[in-house]
C-alpha cells in the first residue's frame, strides 16, 4: 500500500440532474465496500419485492431520504475508499444548493468528475457546471461518459461526445485529466476494467483518481489571518480566526487592513495553551504587543503590497430569482468582511451555457447569468485575486436573508 499523502480527498461529482450522479456515487460506495453494513442487502429485498432490479441511483435515494430525516447518514459526509486514501464526496441536492456551496467555499473540493450521458451528449446544465469548476479554478478534473451500456459500448460515439466537451472545456480553460468511457449502472471502468470497451486503454476512475495530489499546504505565500472576533481571557484580548495563507509566528511584523495598523503578535493561543507557529487552516487566537483597536472583518497581513480597495473587478454568479438593476444596495461578505456595496457596472454578460455575449452595457443580471462586473464598495475591502488565495478571492452579494450571487476577483483597482 503506499504511503498515504493524507487521510482524505474531497471531491465534487457534478452534471446534468439526469445523467447518473446517483448512479455512479452508489456504484462507487458499492465497489470499495464503503456502504454501511448490510444496507446492500436492504436495498436488494427492497427491489425484489416491488419487482425491480436492484438499481445504485434507488440505494442513494435511500440515503438522500435518511439524510433528510436525519437518521442515520449523511451523504455529503460519507466517503469510499482505497488503498490509497479516503474520498468525501461533496454533495448538494438540486442544481442552485450545488452552485451556491461552490461558490460561496462551503465545499472546498480539490478534485471534481464532471459525468455525461453518452446517449444525450452535452447539455446545458453540463455548461454550466464545467462552468462553475473553471471560475473556481479546480485543476484536477475527471470527464466521465456513463451510460455506454445504453449505446452498445460504441467507440464511435464515445469519440463523438469527447470531442464535444472537449472543444468546450478548451474554452473555459479546463484541460481534463482524463474522459473515461463508463457504465456506473453496469460497473465498466468505475472500479473495474471494463471487457466491453477493449478499445479503450485508460484508467477506471479509481485509478484516475488515484493519481490527484493532495493540496498541499503552500507556506511560501504571505500571512492572511481574517478576524473572526476578538475575546478577553483574563487580562489577555485575544484575536480569533483561521490561518488562510502564509505562516503565524510569535514575533511576526504585521499590518492590520484595512486600518494599515503596524504591530508584532506576540503569542499564539490555542484550546491547550500556546504553540510556537501556525499554519494554513489552522483555527488559533493571537495577541498582539501594542493595545490596538482591532475590529471583527480586518485582516492580520504581512507582505505584499496593501491589498485594499473600494473598487472590484469579478466574475459574479447571479443565482436569485430576483433580477439585479444596477444601483440596488446588496452586502459584499467575503472572509469575515462584511461592507454594503452596489454594482456599479455591468461590463459583460454571459449566458452560462453557450458563454456567448448577451448585449452591450447591460443594466441587469438575471438568475444563472454571469456578469463580468465592477463592484463599489462604502469602504475598502481586503481582497486578493482567487487565484493567488481562495478564501480572500471568493465573495457573496446577499440582499436580506438571502445569498443572491457569488463571485470570484479577478482584480483590483
Amino acid at each position: 500500500m503506499e504511503k498515504h499523502e493524507r487521510d482524505h480527498m474531497r471531491i465534487v461529482i457534478v452534471g446534468h440532474v439526469d445523467h447518473g450522479k446517483s448512479t455512479l456515487i452508489g456504484r462507487l460506495f458499492f465497489d470499495t465496500d464503503s456502504l454501511p453494513e448490510g444496507r446492500m442487502e436492504e436495498v436488494k429485498k427492497a427491489c425484489e419485492e416491488l419487482g425491480r432490479p436492484v438499481e445504485f441511483a434507488y440505494l442513494m435515494d435511500q440515503l438522500e431520504e435518511e439524510r433528510e430525516q436525519n437518521v442515520t447518514i449523511d451523504t455529503a459526509q460519507t466517503f469510499f475508499k482505497t488503498d490509497k486514501r479516503h474520498y468525501v464526496i461533496i454533495d448538494a441536492p438540486g442544481h442552485v444548493e450545488f452552485v451556491k456551496n461552490m461558490i460561496t467555499g462551503a465545499s472546498q473540493a480539490e478534485a471534481a468528475i464532471l459525468i455525461v450521458d453518452a446517449e444525450e451528449g452535452v447539455q446545458e446544465q453540463t455548461k454550466r457546471h464545467a462552468y462553475i469548476l473553471s471560475m473556481l479554478g479546480l485543476q484536477q478534473v475527471i470527464v466521465v461518459l456513463n451510460k455506454m451500456d445504453k449505446v452498445d459500448y460504441s467507440e464511435e460515439r464515445f469519440e463523438a461526445v469527447r470531442s464535444d466537451i472537449s472543444s468546450f472545456l478548451g474554452r473555459i480553460g479546463i484541460e481534463p485529466s482524463y474522459i473515461i468511457p463508463i457504465s456506473a449502472m453496469e460497473g465498466d471502468n468505475v472500479a473495474n476494467v471494463s471487457d466491453k470497451m477493449a478499445w479503450f486503454d485508460g484508467p477506471t476512475i479509481l485509478e484516475a483518481l488515484d493519481t490527484f495530489k493532495a493540496s498541499p499546504k503552500d507556506m511560501s505565500k504571505p500571512l492572511r489571518y481574517p478576524v473572526q472576533d476578538i475575546y478577553k481571557v483574563g487580562d489577555k484580548r485575544v484575536l480569533v480566526g483561521r490561518v488562510e495563507s502564509g505562516i503565524m509566528k510569535p514575533g511576526k511584523e504585521v499590518m492590520l487592513l484595512p486600518s494599515g495598523k503596524k504591530t508584532k503578535v506576540k503569542s499564539i493561543e490555542v484550546f491547550e495553551g500556546q504553540k510556537e507557529s501556525a499554519g494554513p487552516g489552522e483555527c488559533i487566537g493571537i495577541t498582539i504587543e501594542h493595545p490596538l483597536f482591532v475590529e471583527r472583518g480586518e485582516i492580520v497581513c504581512e507582505g505584499g503590497s496593501p491589498l485594499s480597495s473600494d473598487t472590484i473587478k469579478a466574475h459574479v454568479f447571479w443565482m436569485s430569482k430576483e433580477p439585479y438593476t444596477l444601483g440596488e444596495e446588496m452586502l459584499f461578505r467575503c472572509a469575515t468582511q462584511e461592507i454594503g456595496c452596489k454594482i456599479e457596472s455591468i461590463d459583460r454578460k454571459l449566458d452560462s451555457s453557450t458563454l456567448e455575449s448577451k448585449e452591450d452595457s447591460p443594466a441587469n443580471l438575471s438568475d444563472m447569468e454571469i456578469g463580468e462586473v465592477t463592484l463599489k464598495l462604502k469602504s475598502p475591502a481586503v481582497v486578493e485575486n482567487f487565484n493567488d488565495i481562495q478564501e480572500l478571492g471568493r465573495f457573496v452579494l446577499t440582499k436580506g436573508l438571502d445569498v443572491s450571487a457569488g463571485g470570484i476577483i479577478s482584480t483590483r483597482d
